[in-house]
């Protein structure tokens, strides 16, 4: 994914005054190192830039190597910190690549508001995905195929921070989300909506291909590796379909069924 265009600061976030020229730490190393871990921190540059960019964010901090800082948008100014430092705040195995941001989470959407009067682009319904980089990259997939939203569950979703969006490549500031208590009465309400509603199920005996209806739009719903859909959100679906695969290989990685689903939807319509 492309880095994203910067022109303006980010709404609601005050410029972080420092010296670009020269390395400083303006809070003790040991503040930050308390902080390490924090559900709001967002590192790596596309996820960092795609956050600076997007005016629903509220960024906190900034904090950027001095060669890094080179790459923010004109109006941010952040904490200079040797890449060390930067470690210090972020979890054990970060790839931060020298820019790392601090910011309030991104307010999820109400299902009928955001996906209401479909318009021919999918919607992405994940059902137990609890790992943070298939959930960053299902989102970069949406992206990607121009989807409408992602819809997750509430409790069991993973948050768009950290892990996830370095994985999301910025993503997650691109395509709504949605968080909804129970998964089974969302896919309910997609199809009442008028969305063609599609549980993905190796066992399923019609092809995705076939299940796709090119006059509507398309509720992708794919499930946790292993655990698959669970029978309630399964049921409710209109559509039961497969992903032909070869016999050797049992079933494909849960980010990348939901890429080629969303291709094939788009390609169809």
């Amino acid at each position: 994914m492309s880095r994203p265009p910067h022109s303006k600061p980010p709404h609601g976030a005050p410029p972080v005054q420092a010296d670009r020229a020269r390395p400083i730490n303006p809070l003790p190393r040991r503040e930050f190192e308390a902080e390490a871990g924090g559900p709001s921190w967002i590192w790596g540059v596309h996820a960092s830039l795609a956050a600076l960019a997007n005016p629903a964010r509220r960024v906190e901090r900034v904090v950027a190597t001095r060669n890094a800082a080179s790459r923010l948008p004109d109006g941010v100014e952040p904490h200079i910190l040797e890449p060390d430092a930067i470690d210090g705040m972020l979890p054990p195995g970060a790839v931060h690549q020298g820019i790392a941001v601090r910011a309030f989470p991104l307010e999820p959407q109400d299902l009928e508001a955001i996906c209401g009067a479909p318009d021919g682009r999918s919607v992405l319904v994940l059902d137990g995905v609890t790992d943070p980089q298939n959930v960053g990259a299902a989102f970069r997939s949406a992206v990607a195929f121009g989807a409408r939203a992602v819809v997750l569950q509430d409790r069991k979703s993973p948050p768009l921070t950290g892990v996830l969006a370095k994985a999301a490549a910025g993503a997650i500031e691109l395509v709504p989300h949605v968080r909804v208590t129970n998964l089974g009465r969302a896919v309910e309400t997609l199809r009442s909506l008028g969305y063609v509603t599609i549980a993905l199920e190796g066992e399923a005996e019609l092809g995705l291909a076939d299940a796709l209806d090119g006059k509507r739009s398309a509720a992708i719903v794919v499930g946790a590796e292993g655990k698959g859909l669970r029978p309630g959100v399964a049921e409710a679906c209109e559509k039961r379909a497969r992903i032909p695969i070869a016999p050797a290989i049992e079933s494909l990685n849960v980010s990348v069924a939901a890429a080629i689903a969303l291709y094939e939807a788009k390609r169809t319509r």
